[in-house]
């Protein structure tokens, strides 16, 4: 179909170009993005905003791994 309608050429390429794209950039956030919970402690403030939580008096739940 190409061959008989070349004006979308340029269009397939782009598609196919930004599908490419946004796999590469999915995998390199699989790979090489860590996920930020584990650098998180138990004291750790991780929302923008707590209604009635002090952070600084939690104890860890769970293991050390």
């Amino acid at each position: 179909q190409a061959k008989k309608h070349a004006k979308l050429i340029p269009l397939f390429v782009f598609i196919r170009t930004g599908g490419t794209g946004a796999a590469l950039f999915l995998l390199h956030l699989a790979l090489f993005n860590p996920d930020p919970w584990n650098k998180l402690g138990p004291n750790d403030q991780y929302k923008f905003y707590s209604v009635n939580v002090d952070y600084s008096k939690l104890k860890k739940e769970g293991t050390d791994f």
